[in-house]
């Protein structure tokens, strides 16, 4: 059976890998500022800014059988140099727009035999790093909003957690920007290398279909080893 997607924030990046995985054997809804780079892409999209908007859920079918909410932020600064207005910034795009959009269609999520949710978080959480303050604060909000969720709506929903090292989409320009960037942040990772978008969108992928029925409430650390491993 098809299955209704609704990828919030998938025209770049990550959220637009997985809409390459899934459009051909789903209906995907893409739910996002622009369109300009989905081309011919078999995508359904809706204009949403998720800081300013309400979703236009008129626009989505009355069954939604996985959510993918991709929007998030990489400010790297040291403590003392990040405003109280960043930070809140970071907490509002990364969690509240996030919650803001489950609860728009929570009802449709309610239609499936068994929703699909998918958030990204950082390694950054698991993992304390120095200039991370504002988004692992962010992102640690998702891990905890993510169990509670599917603790409260097991077994109607599936809720899981992705929480990437760094990976080289357009949100990661600035620390990836030139060769000596990137091979510097490669070194960093026990696998020798960043993640790229693919390695991402796979997991998430999975974790929308049936064969990860049995799987919610985790945070999966896809960051080439950094989480766990110290080969130095």
């Amino acid at each position: 059976m098809k299955k209704n997607i609704l990828l919030i924030g998938g025209s770049y990046g990550i959220g637009f890998e997985i809409a390459l995985d899934l459009h051909e054997q789903h209906n995907v809804y893409i739910a996002s500022r622009s369109k300009e780079n989905l081309g011919n892409l078999d995508v359904n999209h809706i204009e949403y800014d998720v800081e300013k908007d309400e979703l236009d859920v008129s626009q989505l079918p009355d069954r939604i059988d996985g959510f993918v909410y991709c929007p998030g932020t990489i400010n790297l600064k040291p403590f003392k140099m990040m405003s109280l207005e960043t930070i809140e910034q970071d907490m509002q795009l990364n969690f509240f727009s996030m919650v803001k959009t489950v609860k728009a269609v929570l009802g449709h999520l309610k239609n499936s035999d068994q929703a699909s949710l998918v958030f990204f978080s950082t390694v950054a959480v698991k993992v304390g790093m120095p200039f991370h303050t504002s988004v692992a604060a962010a992102k640690g909000a998702i891990e905890g909003f993510a169990k509670a969720l599917a603790a409260e709506y097991a077994p109607s929903f599936r809720v899981n957690v992705i929480a990437p090292s760094l990976t080289n989409t357009p949100l990661a320009d600035k620390l990836l920007g030139n060769e000596r960037k990137k091979e510097k942040m490669d070194e960093r990772h026990p696998l020798k290398r960043v993640g790229e978008a693919n390695d991402i969108a796979n997991i998430a992928s999975f974790l929308l279909s049936d064969q990860s029925s049995w799987i919610t409430g985790q945070v999966f650390g896809v960051d080439g080893g950094m989480s766990s491993l110290n080969v130095s």
